[in-house]
This record gives C-alpha cells, structure tokens and sequence, in this order.
C-alpha cells in the first residue's frame, strides 16, 4: 500500500512540474482537536488529480538527518532540522526547495521558484550541495479531492497567501499566532465591510479555490 501510494504521488508530482505554481497557507483554527494540525501552519498545493498535498511548516523535529537519510546520500550537508510534514508515510523523506529552473525529477511547483517533492534524485542533489535553500520533511500532509474545500466550508481553517519568506524561516515557533492574528484581521475587515461570520467561511473557501484551481 505504501509503494502503491508513493508511486501515485511521484507521477502526480511529474504532471504537476510544468504547471503554475498554486500554493496556499492553512491555518488551523484553535479548535482543531486533531494533534496532527493543531496549532499547524500547513503550506500546500493542488494536484493534477485534484487532491491536495502539502507539507507542516511549523513542526521541528529533534531526529538527526543521518538516522532517517539513506546512508549512501551525504546528511552533513544537511544543517537545518528535519521537520514534521504531516501524518501520511512517516518515514518518507520530503524537501521543500527553491530552484530557478524545474527540477529534473517529479515535484509539485508550489510558488515562484518553489517546490515539493519527494523523488529521490531531487533529496540526492539537494543534499550534494551546502548552497542550496531547502528543508527537509518526514512525512506530508494530504486531502482527497473535496475534503479540504468541506472542512473549509466547515469553517475548519483560516487562508492565507503562501510568501516565500515564511517557508525557511530558522524559529517557526511563532509562525501559526502571527498567521492566525493576520487571518482574523482579514476576517474582522470583511466582517467590517458587511459581511456575515458565514459568508466570510465562504470567502475562505472561495480563496482557496480560486489559488487551487483545479488542474
């Protein structure tokens, strides 16, 4: 099952290279009782098969790269911690990267010069550089297609643009009540300018699928 679902993802992330990029913040509510996304600031993108992926920006771990990076792929390289991308496949390595050009290997485009993936050959080039801007996930965080835009409609989380300047920052500690106060601020206006609690849910739903379109 985990082969099946890791293949499914890397031809996906094939596809979804050439594609504009697309990614969006969640910002979980304080209400979320799930340990996976509380208190998470998820960075994620659409798929070309209309699921969406996406990775926990604010989840460092204290596991060191040389226990869960083959051995043959050089972790000192690697100065950063490895964090918590999500709950689905746990002991599958992601990088979040910047990179001028597409990468040779399948990954998602997310943002200007931005990318996700999980293909070995990509972790391989990364780690064989010490000039390269990227960060290292176990795990990812994953919908089916229409179970983001219910729980969204649920009024589950809060939309946010993704800005490249969030994504590497060295201390994410603070990272999810500085989004959450800058969503309620957005919220507050909206509400300001008319708008019922509902049709501001609604907003954040429509916000996500006009910056997640389906491919």
């Amino acid at each position: 099952m985990r082969a099946v679902a890791v293949a499914a993802l890397l031809a996906t992330a094939s596809a979804a290279a050439a594609q504009p990029a697309n990614g969006v913040l969640l910002v979980a509510k304080p209400g979320i009782l799930d340990p996976n996304f509380s208190h998470a600031v998820v960075l994620v993108t659409r798929t070309p098969a209309a699921e969406t992926v996406g990775v926990i920006l604010n989840r460092p771990t204290s596991i060191p790269a040389d226990e869960v990076l083959p051995p043959e792929l050089p972790s000192g390289n690697y100065r950063d911690q490895m964090y918590f991308g999500g709950p689905l496949l746990r002991q599958v390595v992601v990088a979040l990267f910047h990179a001028v050009h597409a990468p040779p290997a399948p990954a998602f485009h997310v943002l200007k010069d931005v990318y996700l993936s999980m293909h070995p050959d990509n972790i391989k080039m990364l780690l064989g550089s010490k000039q390269r801007r990227y960060r290292l996930y176990l795990g990812f965080s994953g919908w089916a297609p229409g179970q983001l835009e219910d729980e969204l409609a649920a009024d589950g989380w809060y939309t946010l643009p993704a800005e490249d300047e969030m994504l590497f920052r060295h201390d994410t500690a603070g990272l999810w009540q500085e989004l959450l106060d800058r969503a309620r601020s957005r919220r507050a206006s909206l509400r300001g300018r008319g708008a019922s609690r509902g049709q501001a849910a609604a907003l954040d739903c429509a916000f996500s699928k006009v910056i997640l379109p389906p491919r």
